[in-house]
């Protein structure tokens, strides 16, 4: 409990000033002191009161003594350890994850994200300087599941949310339906490798072969036997391409700006629209980073570590099949006041196969 303290007002004939030295050197405990005329206010307690009146009279003090209240707000407040144990609480409970949702509309997702985060002891009510940091969260979640390409996080007093984003699917992986076709190059190179599901290979590893040449046949012979299937899957080579381009010789890039947590205070109880009240942190945290946009200048000896990396970025991003960059040599790069015009031979290796119809006589002999 805390000690009650109580308000004094000293008046009388003589000097209260002499009387309130007095206090002073018996080690009477003497707050708040205001001086007005002849009064002095102070506060003291229960043990200061007992000196006061046991040495008034010899001092001829009028002493006015006024107590606290007992129902006061204050009283009620400051003299019960209820009022400490009601701030401790949320004070605890906001140290603690008590929230973890994840923002998914596939189910097998969020279901297979909650099983790791499992493995990972990351659950409720764990204390929030116990989780760890957002990438390790991030590595484990993705490791060994390729249909994630990125994990948001985003945390928000005591809730965790982690929104997942798929990896976009491979165009090699769906099979359109069609009349049977063979297979043939869209280009020439020098095969690498086949992926084939269905036919039968006519080229072969290492072989060069120029655009029309047939790769694949979805046409099967064997003995006096003839089937039409039809070629399904991919066929890979080298070859080189020349890509020439146009772009600004001013750049602008991101940069991500320094993480910022602000603290706010709010009310540990939110009423509902049914009257009943739900219960929160009186604690409430918010990230806030502020990225900023800047700019650079595109210089000649920039060919081989800013504009190369930057044209392969481009072409590999836009590219519809799998596409590798092995090689590449800037043939020619051209400053002007504005634009940087140039162009690049790549070294590629990507599939080359494409479709060609099965002629309609050819039917299935048996």
């Amino acid at each position: 409990m805390i000690h009650k303290r109580y308000e004094v007002m000293l008046t009388g004939k003589t000097d209260p000033s002499r009387f309130l030295s007095l206090l002073v050197r018996s080690g009477v405990k003497v707050t708040g002191l205001t001086e007005t005329g002849d009064k002095i206010r102070f506060q003291t307690d229960k043990k200061g009161i007992q000196f006061i009146r046991k040495n008034r009279r010899r001092y001829r003090m009028k002493v006015s003594i006024k107590r606290p209240e007992e129902g006061s707000v204050e009283s009620r407040l400051f003299t019960s350890f209820r009022f400490l144990i009601a701030c401790l609480i949320p004070l605890l409970a906001s140290m603690l994850l008590w929230e973890i949702e994840i923002e998914s509309d596939m189910p097998e997702v969020a279901e297979r994200i909650e099983v790791k985060l499992d493995k990972a002891s990351i659950k409720k009510f764990r204390p929030l300087s116990t989780i760890p940091d957002e990438g390790e969260i991030r590595r484990a979640l993705m490791l060994d599941d390729p249909s994630l390409s990125w994990v948001r996080f985003k945390r928000s007093g005591s809730t965790l949310t982690i929104t997942p984003m798929l990896s976009p699917k491979l165009n090699d992986k769906v099979e359109k339906e069609g009349p049977p076709s063979d297979l043939i190059a869209r280009t020439g190179g020098v095969i690498t490798s086949f992926r084939l599901s269905r036919g039968e290979r006519v080229a072969h590893v290492f072989q060069t072969v120029k655009k029309g040449d047939l790769l694949a046949t979805g046409t099967l012979v064997q003995g006096n036997k003839t089937a039409v299937v039809g070629a399904e899957g991919s066929v890979f080579a080298d070859f080189w391409s020349e890509y020439t381009f146009k772009i600004p010789k001013t750049i602008d890039y991101q940069l991500l700006g320094e993480e910022k947590v602000n603290v706010h205070w709010q009310s540990p109880i939110v009423w509902k629209n049914d009257g009943f009240p739900s219960f929160r942190s009186f604690i409430k945290t918010e990230h806030v980073r502020e990225d900023r946009i800047e700019q650079f200048e595109l210089t000649e000896d920039m060919g081989e570590s800013i504009i190369l990396p930057l044209i392969k970025h481009k072409i590999i991003n836009a590219s519809q099949f799998d596409l590798i960059i092995k090689e590449e040599n800037i043939l020619h790069l051209t400053f002007g006041s504005d634009t940087v015009e140039g162009t690049i031979l790549f070294l590629m290796n990507e599939n080359i196969a494409v479709k060609r119809p099965i002629p309609k006589e050819t039917e299935t002999i048996e």
